[in-house]
């Protein structure tokens, strides 16, 4: 039997794109990236992830291209290992176990065998060097890098701070406000030191380090946005350096063009800067690129640089400063207020985007799909002031409808904005329908749709909950006035209330007959038809922090969880409580599709994971230790297709995918999937080459084979195909797998003489050599004793038969006879 196997946590996407710098292919066709545990390649043309790269452990580090052969990359990771990828075709080569967390990685052309890496140094909390991993060219898929040379100490664990300089005889960090730069030829360590302030207050902290790829000559940035270039450093005391200034904050990156005649840099405003020949009048600009700067990169024929952005955005952009492309993935804002939501018209995720818009995340390609502008004013990019913030967001049933509330908390006022937006059919967006001012006196701490389908009489209908001790229903009312844009509109249908407590949750059954509302302590529930309290439930001591119903056949329970540490079960139909568990939840979250609802506690210093079942206390699933980090939101997104899982204690996740964002902003998800089975380079292969556009020669074979086939099924041919040798694994990997990475011949020859061979449940190789001697039987043959035999075994069937028409049956020695006279030369009689 197979062991079942076990849940992993993955990061699904959504990672930071900017946590390493982006690398150009040799031919600027692609741009590969760092995102969280894999590496995506990005077609420049099309914008569209052609490739991803998985099988680290733990957060990408650094990517750089092999320099001896530029159709690979290294990878360095936290798990401690190198990998050498041959990226356009997704395959791992090789695995280097350096036993070390890597956060940087270099590669130059003048070390063949070894790469440069960041580690921590041992012993030693928040310190760390610059090795020399020295990577052995021996045979086997994983080996062991142990050999480390110390270049550096007390470096920055910031890629950023560390650089190499020309053709790669020194190497420059930068810390603080130390410069020290390291000569590899004569072993030379030279230090240099700014003071923290200069005369007019500005900041001179080192923050990036860039070095000439053609002179002696290394730029830094300092935090109150100047940069520095230093020459003459191999001297200690006659060391020179000029500098530049335009920004007017920090310097997040600097990079050279590929001849060092141009010095790009990038910081909090926005704004790509070109700086000619090092001169500070000579400079050109990029603005408006959407948000900070935090990484740049170019492109080895000097075409094209590469701007990593802190919204999580990469933009191509021609070496003129012109835009080119942009690739958003998942915005990390600064807080995320609306939770995870999911919009059931596309599955994707949906949640705070750029400062008052939502953002619409699909999951499947990790981009954005589109951003919708809800304030609709322009975002003051100012500390201190207070705007508008998008804090809440529901989507109805069917995804017609979507409610948002934007809130201003002035010292003394509070501005409140309610706005439902229907879905427009003909722009495929939503356009807003009804404003409503001031909802609520005080802040809306819930808000839900009643959730049943939009196709019955049952108008929607949605609920909001305050801290002005309401909740209100809204309603569709028809518009009367004529003048009106739009034909229906949203109104105050009921208000409710229940001892002047404060209402903080609310949520309706899968039926939508009953609401459920939590007052601070109490949970009320109410008819949503004729609006009578129904009953109460109390459960001290704690307030109520969320609650759900059950859904399918455990609708008659509604689950709620205290923020003193309780979980509690009510039976709605006997009014008691079934259950209590003592446990911290801080997320619980129904599966829309099944009886399953995921329950995510925190303990001290991690979060674990409950999935259970109303009906039962017992929970399906435990999984502890899920992340470090808290957890603050969770949901279930439908999948499009049921999973298939092998293990009875995850079949949970067999309709719905759980998602869970972190307090980091770390999108995460469940997999029963080891990584080597996530790694399927052979059916991406096959995925692209069905994707290709088909060429006239394809075309014309194809329609000939078409033809062929189709004459075979005319005449009546029985023809044997082997299936099994053209759907063979075997087959598959050693046509697709390029030629540089297949093992020897001696090892694949038996695998694939071994994926021919038939097994003993398929016809035997008697009866199909047979079938195939039945098919020759037609054509005739040369001697007359295989005619003979073809006699005895040629089947009754004649192309005659197959077109309606019966014949008289000959006897052997009549076609015996026949056969001797077609042989026969009648061409004497073309004389006459």
């Amino acid at each position: 039997m197979v062991a079942p196997a076990a849940l992993r946590v993955v990061r699904c996407g959504g990672s930071k794109l900017h946590g390493a710098r982006a690398v150009f292919s040799a031919d600027t066709r692609y741009v590969l990236c760092a995102s969280g545990d894999f590496v995506k390649m990005y077609s420049v043309a099309t914008e569209e992830t052609v490739c991803l790269l998985q099988g680290h452990a733990d957060v990408v580090t650094g990517i750089q291209l092999n320099p001896q052969n530029h159709l690979q990359l290294y990878s360095s990771s936290l798990d401690g290992t190198i990998k050498l990828w041959d990226f356009t075709d997704g395959i791992l080569i090789k695995t280097f176990i350096v036993g070390y967390k890597l956060l940087a990685l270099y590669a130059l052309a003048s070390c063949e065998d070894s790469v440069f890496a960041i580690i921590p140094k041992s012993g030693e909390r928040d310190s760390f060097q610059l090795v020399s991993v020295k990577l052995t060219k021996t045979a086997g898929q994983e080996m062991e890098a142990k050999e480390l040379s110390v270049i550096l100490d007390g470096v920055d664990e910031s890629p950023k701070h560390t650089a190499f300089g020309r053709e790669g005889e020194y190497v420059a960090s930068v810390k603080e406000v130390n410069l020290q730069v390291y000569f590899f030829k004569r072993k030379q360590m030279n230090r240099f030191s700014l003071s923290a302030t200069n005369t007019k207050g500005g900041n001179n902290r080192f923050t990036c380090v860039a070095c000439h790829p053609k002179e002696d000559c290394i730029a830094t940035g300092h935090g109150d946005g100047k940069i520095r270039l230093w020459r003459n450093f191999y001297h200690n005391k006659e060391y020179t350096f000029s500098t530049l200034h335009w920004h007017h904050d920090i310097v997040m990156d600097l990079a050279f063009s590929v001849e060092g005649t141009s010095l790009l840099s990038g910081g909090v405003e926005s704004v790509l800067v070109q700086w000619h020949n090092g001169s500070d009048c000579k400079k050109d600009f990029l603005p408006r690129l959407g948000s900070a700067i935090e990484c740049i990169s170019v492109s080895s024929d000097g075409t094209s640089y590469c701007t990593s952005h802190t919204d999580n955005r990469i933009t191509i952009i021609n070496s003129n400063l012109r835009f080119s492309k942009s690739i958003q993935g998942l915005i990390k804002g600064r807080d995320v207020k609306t939770g995870l939501v999911v919009d059931p018209r596309t599955k994707s995720l949906v949640l705070n985007g750029e400062p008052g818009h939502l953002q619409f995340y699909c999951l499947q390609s990790d981009k954005q799909l589109y951003s919708l502008d809800i304030v609709q004013q322009e975002y003051i990019h100012q500390a201190g002031l207070n705007q508008l913030d998008l804090v809440k967001v529901a989507f109805s049933a069917q995804g017609k409808w979507l409610a948002t509330v934007e809130e201003r908390e002035e010292e003394t006022d509070l501005e409140l904005q309610l706005k439902l937006w229907g879905y427009d059919e003909e722009t495929q967006s939503f356009k807003l329908n009804t404003r409503i001012n001031m909802p609520h006196e005080d802040h809306i701490t819930a808000m839900c749709f009643r959730d049943t389908d939009e196709l019955e009489d049952d108008p929607p209908m949605l609920v909001t909950a305050g801290k002005d001790c309401l909740f209100k229903a809204w309603v569709i009312v028809e518009d009367t006035d004529p003048e009106a844009q739009q034909s229906v509109s949203w109104s105050c249908d009921f208000v409710g209330s229940y001892h002047n407590y404060q209402a903080t949750n609310c949520c309706f059954s899968e039926d939508g007959s009953l609401l459920a509302v939590s007052f601070e302590e109490t949970v009320t529930v109410w008819d949503s038809v004729t609006w009578d309290l129904k009953c109460t439930f109390c459960h001290p001591p704690g307030k109520i922090r969320n609650i759900c119903f059950g859904r399918l056949t455990c609708s008659k329970y509604l689950i709620g969880a205290t923020d003193h540490g309780f979980l509690c079960c009510w039976n709605l139909l006997s009014c008691a409580l079934e259950w209590s568990a003592q446990l911290n939840v801080l997320v619980l979250q129904p599966d829309p599709l099944s009886e399953h609802i995921a329950a995510v506690s925190w303990l001290s210093k991690d979060s674990s994971l409950f999935v259970f079942k109303p009906d039962e206390p017992r929970p399906v699933c435990i999984q502890r230790n899920l992340c470090k980090e808290k957890i603050q939101f969770a949901a279930f997104v439908p999948r499009d297709i049921p999973e298939t899982i092998g293990s009875e204690k995850y079949l949970w996740l067999r309709r719905s995918q759980l998602y869970f964002l972190t307090n980091t902003q770390e999108l995460m998800t469940f997999s029963t999937k080891s990584p080597e089975e996530r790694l399927t380079p052979s059916s991406k292969q096959l995925a692209v080459e069905e994707s290709l556009p088909v060429t006239p020669f394809s075309l014309l074979l194809g329609k000939h084979r078409h033809q062929q086939s189709q004459e075979d099924v005319d005449l009546g041919k029985v023809v044997v195909h082997n299936h099994h040798n053209q759907d063979s694994p075997a087959v598959k990997e050693l046509l697709h797998t390029p030629a540089h990475v297949l093992p020897s011949a001696s090892f694949l020859c038996p695998i694939f003489i071994n994926s021919l061979l038939t097994s003993k449940e398929n016809k035997s190789a008697e009866e199909v050599a047979d079938e195939v001697e039945m098919e020759s039987e037609e054509a005739e043959d040369d001697s007359d004793e295989e005619r003979e035999i073809t006699e005895m075994e040629q089947d009754d069937l004649r192309p005659m038969d197959l077109l309606g028409e019966t014949t008289c049956k000959l006897s052997k020695s009549q076609e015996k006879e026949l056969r001797k006279i077609r042989k026969m030369d009648y061409s004497w009689i073309s004389s006459f």
